[in-house]
């Protein structure tokens, strides 16, 4: 047994950022719980290194969803980092902030604190734009963002270009003043090496004496004295052991683990605690409700020109651009996934963009089960159009199968269970096809492989989205804010409703989903997490 001041129980995007801060001014002792190993592997760091911890469960906890109804019963798989820096240390780096719609949207849910102008300064506090700082953008954070437009393969203009030709204009920063427009992703990357919140935050903390990072230390249970949480009980090497905060427990474990913990701890839905023999802690019906994800569907095209297909195919292309990369941290190899991207409207009447989309210079139309060889793509010359609409309307749910923490929950995502979702996944494929008929792309397409030119109309697209659409691995909401103890999980202040000493700080607490990628808004809630707790304390 050990007693510290704060035990974060997951150090993940939320959580390294957590650790950082709240043992920055040396005050308070500060134990870290991660479930994973060291991030200190060659696979998580090298960029494009991502197409191999997708599938590796030393890193991740390769989760998978019951079948989707609506996705002709189809099971979706859902990596998630199990690893210090968590999904930030396997992700496809894309840095996006979302909307100032969102957070003001937040405040207006009846959260005092989190709108745009609130949130903003975190967002800043955290970064480091390698274009320098603004109104917008941060100068002096630990979080490193890189602009990757040197390395980006030549039809990535082919692509700008024909949004420019169908009146979508180009957008040189979607975390500026407007988020609309066509351009290239900033990705969290630093030295064509990847800036994980492991890399970013724990790796300038870890000399600090009243700083503890136990890895491999699974968490069981939270342990609640008089309704009060007091401690962790987790278990590490073999061993059950007990840690215990004299100030707070923090779950930063993500929106799969974070509720999962606390179904298993005795705070949820109280039928469902009862029915898994779990002793009910405190009835709180929204825990691992309000689960809320991004779905994406592609597009792919043979190309009449060179794409990275014909430098990376080949086992000397491959050994060019691994030279390369060793020698000069430079070329494809330290890129993400997506190279261009953009935000669009997808029907005029809207006042702010609600789909985004996604530009490679790659393809992969044979990828094997249980693969993603981005380093083995198609022998010819191919490229990838993708879209995801960003303010789903359906919600899934998520609950613990047993008392047994080392067993995955049961994940209902409910996706396309709107009319509303379906119809703005059709809206998203007939902007495919409006983009690609565009000049510019029209110079470089041989033909279009899927759907193919055979798919002409709506129903020939909607069998094309429950066959082929996929997470875009966004999980949020399940430990929702809001003032409402009923269906609420947290309050403004990210502490549980009528629990005292315990709070969620991380994207499980977002009450929707943000407009994009969702790692930035997770670390943001980190550092205003931090704030918040300091607050209460110092």
């Amino acid at each position: 047994m050990e007693q510290v001041d704060f035990i974060i129980v997951g150090a993940g995007s939320a959580g390294c950022v957590l650790a950082n801060r709240l043992s920055e001014n040396g005050k308070f002792k500060v134990m870290l719980l991660e479930a994973g190993g060291s991030d200190l592997n060659f696979w998580i760091w090298l960029p494009i290194g991502y197409g191999k911890t997708f599938y590796k469960r030393s890193v991740n906890w390769m989760y998978e969803t019951e079948p989707n109804p609506e996705l002709n019963n189809r099971v979706s798989y859902w990596p998630r980092g199990k690893v210090m820096g968590g999904s930030s240390s396997i992700n496809a780096m894309v840095y996006i902030r979302g909307q100032a719609q969102d957070f003001d949207g937040w405040k207006d849910m009846g959260n005092p604190g989190w709108g745009w102008d609130d949130v903003l300064p975190y967002f800043k506090k955290a970064e480091t734009n390698d274009r320098g700082g603004c109104d917008f953008r941060g100068d002096s954070g630990p979080l490193h963002v890189g602009t990757m437009d040197r390395f980006l393969h030549p039809i990535c203009q082919n692509y700008i270009t024909a949004g420019e030709q169908i009146q979508i204009p180009r957008n040189a920063d979607f975390n500026g003043a407007s988020q609309e427009g066509l351009g290239t992703y900033q990705n969290t990357a630093r030295g064509g090496m990847r800036m994980s919140t492991a890399r970013a935050y724990i790796r300038p903390a870890r000399k600090r004496r009243n700083l503890r990072v136990e890895k491999r230390a699974l968490a069981q249970r939270v342990l609640f004295e008089n309704g009060r949480a007091v401690g962790v009980e987790y278990s590490q090497n073999g061993k059950v052991k007990q840690a215990f905060a004299a100030r707070e427990v923090i779950l930063s474990a993500g929106a799969i683990n974070s509720p999962q913990l606390l179904q298993l701890s005795g705070v949820g839905p109280a039928e469902l605690l009862k029915s898994k023999g779990i002793e009910v802690v405190r009835d709180v019906g929204g825990v691992g409700q309000n689960l809320q994800d991004h779905l994406g569907i592609d597009f792919l095209y043979r190309s009449k020109v060179p794409t990275l297909n014909n430098q990376l195919h080949s086992w000397h292309g491959k050994l060019l651009q691994g030279m390369r990369y060793v020698l000069t941290r430079g070329g494809p190899l330290s890129l993400g996934v997506n190279q261009g991207g953009g935000f669009i409207r997808s029907r005029p009447s809207l006042d702010r963009p609600n789909m985004q989309v996604f530009f490679s210079p790659v393809s992969y139309t044979k990828a094997p089960p249980g693969k993603r060889p981005l380093m083995n793509p198609d022998p010819f010359a191919g490229f990838l159009l993708g879209t995801q609409p960003m303010h789903p309307t359906s919600r899934g749910h998520l609950a613990i199968r047993s008392a047994d923490p080392a067993q995955a929950p049961e994940i209902h995502p409910n996706y396309l269970s709107t009319e509303l979702d379906m119809q703005e996944m059709l809206e998203g494929i007939h902007f495919m096809r409006k983009l690609a008929a565009a000049p510019a792309f029209q110079e470089i397409i041989e033909s279009e492989i899927a759907p193919g030119p055979q798919a002409q109309d709506d129903a020939a697209f909607i069998e094309y989205i429950r066959e082929k659409v996929g997470t875009v691995f966004h999980p949020v909401g399940t430990c929702k804010m809001g003032p409402d103890a009923k269906t609420d999980v947290v309050d403004a202040r990210l502490k549980l409703h009528g629990i005292e000493g315990l709070r969620v700080v991380d994207a499980s607490i977002f009450p929707t989903v943000t407009s994009g990628n969702t790692n930035a808004p997770a670390i943001m809630v980190g550092e205003k997490g931090a704030d918040l707790i300091l607050q209460d304390h110092i």
